[in-house]
């Protein structure tokens, strides 16, 4: 009896393991993702400086560039982090989608010259969120194959 509740106490210190490495697994993915939404964002926004030295293009065209760049590197980082068939995709997806553009507005604000409301802040944190827990669900919705 006393060997069962060892061998039973073994076995939940085992499942307490793996669900800590589990959830740092998923940490690690996420800012993996994070990493990678980073970086499509600075090579896309580096190709798009070049395009527009070579050419005269509108503020109108400007913004709606740099919109499809975010949510576009938002896909990227979602799909590195969410796994197919993934009930918890459209979670991680917003959460990923918050803290990049989180991150973004902060930068934006303290380096930029330009005074925007707070209103449209929020807006652009609320369409990261929305492009990330899309994307995860979308994602995570795929079966496995």
């Amino acid at each position: 009896m006393l060997k069962q509740k060892a061998q039973g106490g073994t076995e939940m210190a085992q499942q307490a393991i793996r669900k800590t490495r589990r959830a740092a697994g998923k940490s690690t993915a996420l800012w993996r993702g994070l990493l990678l939404s980073v970086a499509a964002t600075v090579a896309a926004v580096i190709v798009f400086a070049v395009i527009i030295g070579f050419t005269d293009v509108s503020d109108g065209i400007i913004s709606i560039v740099n919109q499809v760049i975010k949510v576009g590197a938002i896909f990227l980082g979602v799909q590195a982090i969410v796994l197919r068939d993934d009930p918890s995709g459209i979670r991680r997806g917003a959460l990923l989608g918050l803290i990049y553009m989180g991150i973004g507005v902060l930068l934006y604000a303290l380096l930029s010259q330009q005074k925007i409301s707070w209103l449209g802040y929020l807006t652009d944190v609320l369409m990261g969120v929305a492009a990330g827990g899309l994307s995860g669900m979308l994602l995570g919705s795929l079966k496995k194959r």
